[in-house]
Parts: structure tokens; sequence; C-alpha cells
């Protein structure tokens, strides 16, 4: 009778521990998914040297190097468009993005997605306008858009934001140019060397190769009529107006209207939401060091973060523009919100 007993509770126990151990197991594997641990190492996608995707990517690695203590690699990419996918893939652990891409990549609307979401990244925090202007070689003949018709002109790598979507406004304007795809050094040194007679390109003012092509020879500096501004509105509603100071360029004579996107800083859902609060919380208070890297940082005000209203933001970013005080819609709360 006492052995039967004995192996009775010893079968017990047994019973107890294996349903201990399947609990314990089901619960870390939740725990796991919701809360990823915060990444010791962080690979940021800019765009190609030259622009200024690149120039702001190397402030943002040296603010979180010293004041999150995670090493930080900027990684040249072809820009927003690749940086969406990297992003989504896990390829990269940050990314820079306008908001044309952002939103066409979250939704799978934009031709370049072959109608896949990209439904897993998410907003961390506004950055600066990025104006589209074109410049040409004072002496080239090119003075206006209406010139740059049936010219090679240049547009930026495929993955940015002006390699993707001039070649779509120059056709539709019916300019009928030979669209050149390359990165903003390349593009300068063709022009330098006389293979390339325009560029048009999206980035920050200042435009790093424009001022390095305006300290070597003078420059035309130019962008779209008001009607066909307003072409491009009606295609793409993430365009908006923008006024190129006379002053950001010596090229210029007086202010320039064009058209522009707003820029942001995206991550992965699954990113550690202590980190993205922290991160963003960071990036803020260090706005000032990020315009002695680049000037475009003086738009990188809290507030900015309300420009897009379409585009879900991380949980740990939200978390920290709601402390902030800032009223953010609704359309920017991501499912997985609610769930933690």
């Amino acid at each position: 009778m006492f052995k039967k007993k004995t192996w009775l509770a010893v079968l017990a126990a047994l019973a107890l521990v294996v349903l201990a151990a399947c609990g314990g197991e089901e619960s870390g594997d939740s725990d796991d998914t919701e809360k990823e641990e915060a990444p010791s190492s962080i690979t940021l996608g800019s765009a190609s040297q030259g622009g200024t995707y690149y120039i702001y990517a190397g402030g943002l690695a040296s603010i979180f190097d010293e004041k999150l203590d995670v090493p930080t690699n900027v990684e040249v990419t072809g820009g927003p468009v690749h940086n969406m996918q990297m992003v989504q893939s896990g390829d990269l652990t940050m990314g820079l993005a306008t908001l044309g891409p952002a939103y066409e990549g979250y939704t799978g609307e934009g031709e370049w997605t072959n109608g896949e979401k990209l439904d897993d990244v998410r907003i961390a925090f506004p950055m600066y306008t990025t104006p589209i202007i074109w410049w040409s070689p004072e002496g080239s003949g090119i003075e206006s858009i209406e010139d740059v018709k049936g010219q090679r002109i240049g547009v930026g790598p495929s993955g940015g934001t002006s390699g993707t979507y001039l070649p779509i406004i120059h056709e539709a304007l019916e300019l009928d140019t030979d669209d050149v795809q390359a990165g903003a050094s390349d593009m300068t040194s063709q022009m330098l060397d006389g293979q390339l007679d325009v560029i048009g390109f999206a980035a920050g003012t200042p435009i790093a190769a424009v001022t390095e092509l305006e300290a070597q020879r003078d420059l035309n500096i130019f962008s779209l009529t008001e009607e066909q501004r307003e072409q491009v509105f009606d295609m793409y509603p993430y365009f908006t107006e923008h006024t190129v100071s006379a002053d950001a360029y010596d090229s210029l004579d007086e202010d320039l209207e064009t058209i522009a996107m707003f820029n942001y800083g995206i991550v992965n859902k699954s990113m550690n939401s202590d980190f993205v609060y922290e991160m963003v919380k960071t990036y803020h208070e260090s706005q000032e060091e990020l315009m002695n890297t680049h000037s475009a940082a003086k738009e990188a005000v809290e507030e900015a973060i309300l420009i897009n209203e379409e585009v879900p933001l991380h949980k740990g970013a939200i978390k920290y523009y709601e402390e902030q005080g800032i009223d953010l819609p609704d359309s920017v709360y991501p499912p997985e919100y609610d769930e933690e």
C-alpha cells in the first residue's frame, strides 16, 4: 500500500512538472513575441553618398552611439524605397524614408511594391522636408523645365525618392527625357566631366551635390511651373508645395517654388518599445547637434510628426509623443497598439 501511494504521488508530481513546463513555455513564447529585446547594434539605411540622407544618417549614428551606447553603422542604400523593403524584411534595423514611399509601401499601392504590403514598417520620428529641384551648368542652354525636353537627365538612384518619382513625373508632363539612375556623387562627377547636362534630385536643403558643383562652376537651378506642380499634386497628394529660399544656394537670385515630401525615421514594428521610446526622446533632445550636422534638422520638431496622417507610428514613439501632449490622429495608431 505504501509503495502504491508513493508511486501515485510521484506520478502526480511529474504531471505537475510537465504542466508547469508547458505553461511556462507557452507564456515565454508570448512574451518573446510581444517584447523583442533592445537591439545591441543598429544598421541604419540612408541613401547614396552626396545626398542629405547620408549626411543626416551620419549625425544620427553619432548620437545613438554616444547617448544610447548602441553601435550604429550607416549603410549606403538606394534610398527610401529600398529602406522600406529592407526594414520590412529585417535586413535594416532602421531606415530613412519620404512620405510617398512610406505610404505606398505600407499600403502596397506603389507600382514598385508589386502589390506587396510592407505593413510591418512603422514611423519613429520626423526629420525634414525634401524638395525636388533641377540644375544644369550655366551655358548648357538648359535654364528651365521646358528645356529639359528630350534631354539625358540624372534622376538619382532607383530606390530613392527622385529616382522613383522623377521618371514618372517626366513621363506625365510629356518631357520625353532619357532618365539616368545613379547616386548623387556619381551624377556630380558626370556633370563635371561633361557627360550630363542636367540633374533632377530630391534631398534636404542644401543638397551637398549642388554646393559641391557651385564651388567649381555657375549653375542654373529651376523647378516646375505652377501648372505642372498642380498636375503633380493631383497625381500624388503626398507631395506638397515648398519654397527653397534664395539664400540656400549661390546660384539662386530669388526664392524657388517647387514640390516636396517630408521625411521620417522608420523601424520594424517588432523593435522593442522601450528602446524606441528612448531613441525618439534622445533624437528630439539632440536636435541642436543634428543641426550642426545638417541645417535641415531645424524642421525636426516634435509637432512635425503630425504631418503624417496615414502610416502607423511605432508604439514606443506614440508613448513619447503622447507624453509631450501631442494629439495624434487615430489613423497613426497601429493594429498592435492595444495588444500589449
